[in-house]
């Protein structure tokens, strides 16, 4: 038995800014992907797999029914035969390993679910980030239910504010283009937990929250305007803003051996480094106008052109 493939995703901007209203811009990213599997011999991760799965399956079936209500038996059985998550997603990379999961479980198993072929109106994109918000709180403690929503649809998604989201068109890649986005493994573990219990700890600050409003979020609304209407120009203005804001203010998300990389990246033009997702470890998205250059300056690092310009 194997279901259908859901992919992973990334947030090209928006991180911690969308907590608090900021624009965001969201991409699947079918490099990775996952889907549920059964195996006659399963090996230890998909042991694992199975027993999350397991705990899972505890969690969905006390979930308000008036949300979401799912085939918990056929879901109990299933899992107790063995199923589990057969995925590529690096965990705790800020790619959405758990949301292409949720998206997996609740193509399955939810029993009136908004599909992908109907007219997605904005009400029904809002019911979905809610009802995946609750289920990837089983993972994170808290979550937007934006990696999921970007799994299952598999669509770029334009988040505008919190109650508005909609499904979006991204300008079409230029495979001559010396522009690009990349990601670089900083070859760490991320976990999310942590990291934003430190932004929601700094929120407490004054002097945070204004950077946050005046700075963060109005840099990121612009580096969203930018991307969508392909304004380059003013893209790696705004990019390069945000990457001196993030470095001034978001340190314990950059690992510190990357501080500086950072800094180097900012000071020469070479490329400007950003968080993918919410940091500590896993991915580090770049944007560069020349792809060449970013690997002379990054040698040694492990890079991936996600998206050409």
């Amino acid at each position: 038995m194997k279901g259908p493939l859901f992919y992973s995703k990334i947030l090209l901007f928006g991180e911690y800014g969308i907590i608090k209203d900021s624009k965001g811009l969201s991409i699947p990213y079918n490099f990775y992907n996952g889907a549920l599997k059964v195996d006659e011999n399963p090996s230890e991760e998909a042991i694992k797999s199975n027993e999350s799965l397991k705990r899972f399956a505890s969690y969905l079936a006390n979930l308000d029914k008036d949300l979401v209500s799912f085939d918990i038996e056929k879901l109990k059985e299933d899992v107790d035969s063995g199923m589990y998550f057969d995925s590529s997603i690096p965990q705790g990379y800020g790619v959405g390993s758990s949301g292409a999961l949720v998206a997996a479980i609740y193509d399955k198993y939810a029993t009136e679910k908004i599909t992908v072929l109907e007219n997605l109106t904005r009400e029904k994109l809002l019911r979905l980030k809610v009802i995946f918000s609750e289920m990837e709180s089983f993972f994170h403690g808290k979550s937007s239910g934006l990696d999921p929503l970007n799994s299952y649809l598999s669509l770029p998604i334009l988040i505008n504010s919190k109650d508005n989201i909609e499904a979006t068109g991204i300008p079409s890649q230029s495979t001559e283009g010396k522009g690009a986005v990349f990601l670089l493994d900083s070859g760490i573990v991320g976990e999310t937990a942590p990291m934003v219990s430190i932004f929601m700890e700094n929120m407490r600050n004054e002097g945070f929250r204004s950077m946050l409003k005046e700075q963060f979020i109005k840099h990121t609304d612009a580096c969203v305007d930018d991307f969508l209407k392909g304004d380059i120009k003013s893209l790696f203005r705004n990019t390069k803003q945000l990457s001196k804001i993030v470095l001034n203010n978001f340190k314990p998300m950059i690992p510190n051996q990357f501080h500086e990389l950072w800094k180097k990246g900012i000071e020469t033009n070479d490329y400007y480094l950003k968080l993918c997702g919410s940091g500590g470890g896993g991915y580090i998205l770049g944007f560069t106008e020349d792809i060449e250059r970013a690997k002379a300056a990054l040698q040694g690092q492990k890079l991936e052109v996600v998206y050409n310009f």
